[in-house]
């Protein structure tokens, strides 16, 4: 097994404990490598690390156009690198080679929008409204950042989260998830082969009541950056407030993909499928709420049935595979846990809903549909991040939109819909960060990501992300000449 080690001040290092935790493919449900278990000391390594390289000349001298220049060569490291990452990433969550692969050819994207964008922060002379004044802004990075990855596609939110932080001059501290960390740190080598100095890049892996406690109780991080769940992401916010950090959170989802009966039904359908049962449901994402109209429901859901019993449960690696395991064994239970509630509530399993048998890992799930759901059960409300969708039915656009809002969450959504009016008014009408028009689950460094309500605070991609990362300073430059004014009157 390949043992890694921590990527702190531009040098692989071994954890302070002396301990590592072994990561497990879920497929195999084996062992296949070695992850550092880093703590409080390590991050307090890191930190210092980033702090430091955030006041040296060889970064702060550099200018905006050359730290894109940096950032642009490790996009293109990483599209040399992008199979072998995937493979990694495969062996680490149990994804669809297809997913991992698309995701790490589409990652160097980030690199190269936010290089491109590096020395584009101006600031603006304002035409201030006091005599013999010069006023004008500047952009400032925020400092240290804590960025927390989740372990569903660890170097895509690697990018999401980093590129616009070093874009905007910080220095950052990557903790991934204990279930998947190996295709970070291995990232890491990539950067200090782009050039970056040493310390503006660190990883630190290790558990979440260790290493990523330390890292957001740290005093010298000025900002976290956190994907994961909300019962997470409310704890960190909470932390985060006692020392005044600023935290951009992208938590969970329970997203209504809202279907009207004059749709193209069959983009519909593979949009249903494609909302559900990609990624085996992991995903924050995940049209987990599928509303169809009612005047087409039970035709709708027998297609939906006999395309789903289409879905090839196995192998992560084989090209062939639509549905992969279940990452981590807690999850898997989660999933399992859920089916069984929908089935106490009343809900009405007409496709899979237990184990996939005869694999090997012991982590498969069907896909699971549940019809003859009522939005107030927990199976509709929850998020369950696996293969397992609830049908709904509705009247109108009025009732969709009501059923659409009824959670907690505010992630995302998606309308299938031939009339522009409707997708218009149903876009403005649902309370999510992002609603897909007759497409789901696409996503772009050049458009903003990011949910209301309990799916979290901020937004990542797009020009918007960047600005996650800096401070505005105001200067005031006073050009009167003769005697100061009264000093004891407000300017």
């Amino acid at each position: 097994m390949k043992k890694y080690q921590l990527f702190i001040d531009g040098e692989f290092v071994d954890p302070a404990s002396g301990q590592w935790i072994d990561t497990v493919d879920p497929y195999r449900g084996e062992a296949w490598a070695q992850i550092p278990r880093g703590n409080a000391q390590d991050v307090d390594r890191a930190v210092a690390a980033a702090a430091r390289a955030m006041r040296q000349s060889t970064w702060t001298d550099m200018t905006a156009t050359a730290r894109g220049k940096l950032m642009r060569r490790l996009g293109d490291l990483v599209a040399r690198e992008a199979e072998r990452l995937a493979d990694i990433e495969v062996r680490d969550n149990g994804k669809l080679k297809q997913e991992m692969l698309g995701q790490l050819r589409y990652h160097s994207e980030w690199w190269w929008y936010y290089g491109g964008l590096a020395d584009k922060l101006e600031g603006a002379v304002t035409p201030i409204d006091k005599p013999e004044i010069f006023a004008f802004t500047r952009h400032e990075p925020v400092g240290v950042v804590g960025a927390m990855t989740a372990w569903n596609s660890p170097l895509l939110f690697v990018a999401f989260k980093c590129a616009p932080a070093i874009a905007a001059g910080c220095a950052v501290v990557v903790k991934p998830s204990e279930f998947a960390s190996a295709s970070t740190l291995e990232f890491a080598a990539l950067t200090r082969e782009a050039g970056f100095p040493p310390g503006i890049f660190n990883v630190v892996a290790g558990y979440g009541t260790e290493a990523g406690s330390a890292l957001v109780e740290h005093p010298d991080v000025a900002k976290i950056t956190f994907t994961g769940s909300d019962t997470t992401g409310a704890k960190i916010y909470a932390t985060a407030a006692k020392t005044m950090k600023r935290v951009s959170l992208e938590l969970g989802g329970k997203s209504p993909n809202i279907v009207f009966d004059d749709c193209d039904l069959d983009a519909a359908v593979a949009g249903a499928i494609s909302g559900i049962f990609a990624a085996t449901g992991q995903t924050c994402i995940a049209g987990s709420r599928l509303l169809v109209q009612n005047s087409i429901r039970e035709a709708f859901t027998k297609r939906l049935i006999e395309t789903a019993k289409m879905a090839r449960i196995g192998d992560p690696m084989d090209p062939a595979t639509n549905i992969g395991p279940v990452t981590t064994p807690a999850q898997y239970q989660k999933v399992l846990d859920y089916i069984e509630i929908a089935n106490s509530e009343g809900a009405r399993c007409v496709l899979g809903g237990g184990p996939a048998s005869g694999l090997p890992g012991g982590q498969f799930v069907e896909p699971t549909i549940f019809v003859d759901v009522a939005p107030k059960m927990r199976i509709a409300q929850e998020e369950v991040f696996g293969p397992v969708l609830s049908v709904l039915g509705f009247e109108d656009e009025a009732e969709a939109v009501a059923i659409g809002n009824d959670v907690i969450y505010g992630l995302a959504a998606g309308v299938w819909t031939r009339d522009i009016g409707r997708a218009l008014r149903m876009s403005k009408a649902l309370k999510a960060g992002t609603v897909w028009v007759n497409t789901y689950r696409a996503i772009s460094y050049m458009m903003p990501f990011g949910g209301m309500k309990y799916s979290g605070l901020g937004r990542e991609n797009g020009i918007e992300a960047i600005r996650e990362f800096l401070e505005t300073k105001s200067v005031w430059v006073s050009t009167a000449v003769g005697a100061p004014a009264n000093p004891f009157v407000m300017r």
